[in-house]
């Protein structure tokens, strides 16, 4: 799955708030970008589409809510940006997520190895 920018910032947007129509993420994120009502209402329908949003009907508008969560979304992007390289082989994909966790800062870091232990205890009551 891809995304473009405008679809990230709509769902941004849609994290922060829960739900919103077309005119009001027309409003927060549309405007400042130079972009019509009639591309945000594509935009939320493009999301709905790839499963990334719910509407209901309310009146003559729809309501649209994020039903996947950031981080779920960025696993799911992840997996399949990896997906592509893995057949180079295992280690080329390490060295990629070593490397571009050079920017990170001492408390990221401490986040990493908490979640990464998190995951090997997941998989040690699997076996």
């Amino acid at each position: 799955m891809q995304l473009g920018d405008l679809e990230k910032l709509v769902l941004q947007f849609l994290w922060s708030e829960k739900e919103a129509d077309a005119k009001r993420v027309h409003i927060a994120v549309g405007m400042s970008r130079g972009n019509s009502l009639n591309t945000i209402q594509t935009t939320l329908d493009r999301l709905f589409k790839k499963s990334l949003l719910s509407r209901t009907k309310q009146g003559h508008a729809h309501l649209y809510t994020a039903i996947v969560d950031r981080e779920s979304l960025i696993a799911t992007l992840i997996t399949d940006v990896t997906a592509d390289f893995i057949e180079d082989g295992e280690h080329s994909l390490i060295a990629a997520f070593a490397s571009s966790s050079a920017n990170l800062d001492d408390a990221q870091f401490e986040a990493l190895e908490k979640l990464i232990e998190q995951q090997r205890q997941l998989r040690s009551r699997k076996i």
